[in-house]
This record gives structure tokens, C-alpha cells and sequence, in this order.
């Protein structure tokens, strides 16, 4: 660096942007015959709840349609545009093949203007104006991500690091002595249109957060995140409602941060650092200098494309922990503060992108390995109904995974070489190749199994046939001999007939019945009567084997 800022209480943040993305498990609907899907039910109900359905930006009024959009579409190959915007109708369209939609759906809210933090007991509120507050529902995945963006102007970096490491928490991890939450903000306020507090945190309510984790072995949210996201309500909860979700990782929730701030080359290396890694380091504790991911800051986590450290500029760098994901740059360059042309159109679209698919995979395949779990778990392989059951969900699963790995499953977003390394630097910080790997391995072997135990029970139906079948030989070919007739029924009375022909049909159904219900061990005395090695009294002995098991 060219220079070096000691005091870090002069560092100024003239533009703060940060946008949460939070993934949650959507519990499955109810099989009562509604083949309704979670975004269809939350919709039907839009009366009830502030969210609202978003129709994407491709309206049929060009004008309404911003060159940041333009932007963001083609930054992405085709496929990927595909996935998130779907395709165009066009006049020209096969009727055999018509147009896919998005299976992404997007609801937003318009009731909370602000969100008031007081970071720590004692210190003055800070206000976030927010941007943004969307629900993203996708196509055939049990599965609904948060995105909450906001933004404020002229923040100390101190202001600013505090609050990426204290925002965005489920949950608190434990209490200080004085009773608040333990690394959470102290008072978490959502102000409404009007001006009012719509719902405000209560991390200090020690007694409700134990009590639910003893009572169902699960965390509870806080209050003013369970508010936002209102008719979805925690599974374990006591609240009415249909549509419910559950953590799928732990309390602290994805990042993205957007700082513009003043001559960014005097930052020291430390101070690089503690952004980079806000949400992991807490701001009062000593820099961690022997922790490899200090030793390793520039190379594991920065990407310094645009940073040149020079008066010109770019001074542009990016940091990628994978749950945290933060773009720092001069605020003295207006193409980093252009909110339609420069990096903070691109941190608000293509990148935001990019973290939304990197989060999207991550969660979808840990709930694929939750749902292989529970299958699991629930079998009971001397229930029927537990294997059946067993049976139909891992088939499903298997099913669903197929349509994840061709519609969402990307390793190449873009053709543009940051917008592909930051994509590459997330998703390899979350380590989603291999967890892809390790769930496509548990559903393979659950399928192999599935397909072996079909065969198993095909292979016992044909030996239980074949044995039937050689008795049934024994008995044609006997009545064969003598001409089919052995006894003459041919005359007689009709009554009389119909009755030798009930009698003789009960007789043939209960050898039949019987033959069946031996046939396993019958078919032990017909394979050891094949058995050239075995001697006559051998295969006699095997006989009255089946016979004393018959007896028992």
C-alpha cells in the first residue's frame, strides 16, 4: 500500500450498501391432494400478509426498462439468463416447444422504510434506509431465500465494521453478564412507512430462547426476524400456519457489503483485514496474527483485478470468505459510486447474482443430504408401511435432484473473467463441489439400493413361480396321461357338476395357496435335488427338513 492510516476513527464510509441472503428450508406441503406450490399458496393469500408478487424488469414499456438491467442480463451466458429471467414469447416460437418461464418468483414488501440498530447498550441508534426486502421462492426446490438490502451514507469504518459483525443474526449465541445478546446488536428496530416501530428485537429474553431449545431441540429466531418474514412461521413454533421453514446452517446469515470510503491506499494491512473478515473477527479483540486465514488474508480471500494502487486508479479490491462477501473503493471515483453504470450497479445486480446462486446451491444440496437423513432415520425395515414410505421419498428426492443438477447446477455463470472468478472464489469458499459430490454419492448408492431390493423381490417372485410352475407340471402332465379325465364329470345332473367343479377349484386354490406360501422352502428342496454332489439320503434329509419347518 502506498500509505498507511493509523487511526482508523478518521476512515469515513461515504456510501454503505449491505444485502443479507438468507436460506431457509421450506417444510413440505401436506399430501392432502393440493398440488399447489409454496409460492402459489403464499401468494393466493397476498390479502392477508404485506408481500407482493414482482414481476420482473422486462416489461413491455421499453422505457421502464434501466440500462443496469440491460447490464446484469448480459453478463450471464445463456442458459443462466434462462434460469433467472426465462424466455421471451416470440411469434416465431414451435407450438410444440413453447417458452419456459423463470422458476425463480420473487415477493417484496413495502412497509419497512428504515432499520434502526443500536449497535451496543448505551450508544445512539444507527438508521439503515432499506433498499430492498424480496422473498426468492424457486421451482421444485423446498427452499425460500431472504434478501434484505440497505443502505446508509457517511458511517465511520468503525460504525461499519460493528455492524457486519453484529448484523444479520438469527439468533444470539449466548448473553453477556448484563444480560443482552452476546455478539448481537443490542436493539433491532423495523421502522414502517409511517414512522412507527413494526417490530423490534429481544435477544435479552434469555428465559424464551432456552426453553424453546429444550422443548424442541432447535433454535428460535428473534422476534424482528420472525415479524419479517410473517405468514412463513418456524416449524416448532405455536403460531398457526401452513407454510413453515427451518434454519438450514447456523445463526449467522450471508453478507454482502458495498463500501465506498475515503483514500482507501493509506489502509494498513490489519485494517484490510478486519473488513475483509468483519463478520469472523470481533472488532475489539487482537488481530489473530498466527490464525492461518490472517497469514493467508491477500491470498485466499482478495481478488485484486482492479486494484492498481496508483492516483488513477482502479482502486477497486474484493474480498470473498464465501459467507461474507465485501467490494471496498475510493469514493473520490465516481464510476464506484455510479448506481447505474459502475461497481455499485454491478454490486447491486451481477454480483448480487452471483452470491445469490453460490448461497442457492449451497442450501439446496444441504437439504437434499437433511431429506436423506430423515429418510434414514424413519426406516424401519419390518414396517412395510416405514419401507414403503422410505421407498417413495427417496425416489422423489432422487427425482428432484435431477431437475436441480440440469435447471440450477452452474459452474459457468459468465464469460466476463471477474464476474466468473468471484463466482469460482465464493462457491469454492463454501465448498460446493464437494458437497455436490458426497449428495450425488448418497443418492446414487440410496438408488442402487432401492434397485437392488427391487431385484431381490423379483428374484424370490420367480423362484416362488418356477416352484409353483413344476408342480402344476407334475399335475398336467399326469391328468394328461390318462386324457385330462381321470373321473367322468362330463354327465350327470348340472347340480351336481357345478358342485365337483366348486370342490375341485377350492382344492386346486388351496394347493396353489399353499404352494406359495412353501415356496421358499420348497425351492431349497428343488435346488438341493439339482445338486449332483449331494447323494440320494442327502437330498432326503433336505426334505424332511422343509417338512419339520412346515410342521413348526
Amino acid at each position: 500500500m502506498a500509505g498507511s492510516m493509523d487511526d482508523s476513527a478518521e476512515a469515513r464510509v461515504r456510501l454503505f450498501h449491505a444485502s443479507l441472503v438468507w436460506p431457509l428450508q421450506l417444510e413440505p406441503l401436506a399430501l392432502d391432494g393440493n398440488d399447489s406450490r409454496h409460492w402459489e399458496i403464499f401468494e393466493a393469500r397476498s390479502a392477508e400478509h404485506p408481500w407482493q408478487r414482482l414481476d420482473d424488469e422486462f416489461m413491455e414499456d421499453a422505457s421502464q426498462f434501466k440500462e443496469r438491467h440491460y447490464r446484469e442480463f448480459v453478463s450471464f451466458l445463456p442458459y443462466v439468463q434462462r434460469f433467472l429471467y426465462g424466455e421471451g414469447r416470440s411469434r416465431h416460437a414451435s407450438p410444440d416447444d413453447p417458452p419456459g418461464n423463470s422458476p425463480v418468483h420473487v415477493f417484496r414488501r413495502h412497509d419497512i422504510a428504515k432499520l434502526r440498530l443500536t449497535l451496543r447498550k448505551g450508544q445512539a441508534p444507527v438508521e439503515l434506509a432499506i433498499v430492498h426486502l424480496d422473498l426468492y421462492f424457486f421451482h421444485d426446490l423446498d427452499l425460500v431465500q431472504l434478501n434484505l438490502e440497505v443502505r446508509a451514507e457517511d458511517l465511520s469504518l468503525d460504525t461499519a465494521r460493528d455492524i457486519l459483525f453484529r448484523f444479520g443474526r438469527a439468533y444470539p449465541s449466548g448473553w453477556e453478564e448484563g444480560g443482552e445478546g452476546l455478539h448481537n446488536v443490542y436493539l433491532a428496530e423495523w421502522i414502517g412507512s409511517d414512522g412507527k416501530v413494526v417490530a423490534r428485537s429481544d435477544a435479552e429474553r434469555r428465559e424464551k430462547y432456552l426453553n424453546y431449545v429444550c422443548r424442541h431441540r432447535s433454535p428460535c429466531i428473534s422476534e424482528h426476524w420472525a415479524c419479517l418474514l410473517r405468514p412463513l412461521v418456524l416449524t416448532h413454533s405455536d403460531e398457526e400456519g401452513d407454510l413453515r421453514y427451518r434454519l438450514i446452517e447456523y445463526q449467522r446469515m450471508p453478507v454482502m457489503a458495498y463500501l465506498a470510503v475515503d483514500r482507501p491506499r493509506e489502509f494498513s494491512r490489519e485494517q484490510w483485514i478486519r473488513l475483509g473478515l468483519a463478520t469472523m473477527l470481533h472488532p475489539d479483540e487482537t488481530l489473530p496474527v498466527n490464525e492461518p486465514m490472517v497469514i493467508d488474508f491477500e491470498k485466499n480471500f482478495c481478488h485484486d483485478r482492479f486494484w492498481t494502487d496508483t492516483e488513477s486508479g482502479p482502486n477497486t479490491r474484493f474480498m470473498c470468505t464465501g459467507n461474507a462477501f465485501t467490494v471496498v473503493g475510493d469514493a473520490a471515483f465516481s464510476f464506484f459510486t455510479d448506481g447505474e453504470r459502475g461497481v455499485l450497479a454491478q454490486f447491486r445486480h451481477q454480483y448480487f447474482i452471483v452470491f445469490l446462486i453460490a448461497h442457492l446451491h449451497r442450501a439446496a444440496l444441504l437439504i437434499f443430504s437433511e431429506i436423506l437423513v430423515d429418510a434414514v432415520n424413519d426406516l424401519d425395515i419390518r414396517n412395510d408401511v416405514s419401507v414403503r414410505r422410505f421407498k417413495r421419498r427417496i425416489r422423489a428426492n432422487f427425482e428432484t435432484f435431477l431437475r436441480f443438477t440440469h435447471r440450477y447446477w452452474f459452474h459457468e455463470l459468465s464469460e466476463r473473467p471477474h464476474v466468473q472468478a468471484m463466482f469460482r472464489l465464493c462457491s469454492n469458499h463454501l465448498h460446493n463441489d464437494a458437497i455436490y459430490d458426497d449428495v450425488h454419492d448418497e443418492i446414487r448408492e440410496m438408488s442402487h439400493y432401492l434397485d437392488s431390493d427391487s431385484q431381490r423381490r423379483q428374484s424370490n417372485t420367480v423362484v416362488r413361480l418356477t416352484v409353483i410352475t413344476i408342480l402344476g407340471l407334475i399335475a398336467t402332465v399326469t391328468t394328461g396321461y390318462f386324457g385330462m379325465n381321470i373321473i367322468a364329470f362330463g354327465e350327470g345332473p348340472v347340480l351336481e357338476r357345478a358342485l365337483h367343479g366348486l370342490l375341485a377349484t377350492t382344492v386346486f386354490i388351496g394347493l396353489v395357496l399353499f404352494a406359495v406360501a412353501k415356496s421358499k422352502r420348497l425351492s431349497d428342496f428343488l435346488e438341493a435335488l439339482s445338486d449332483e454332489r449331494l447323494t440320494l439320503a442327502g437330498k432326503f434329509r433336505v426334505l424332511w427338513g422343509v417338512v419339520r419347518k412346515s410342521e413348526r
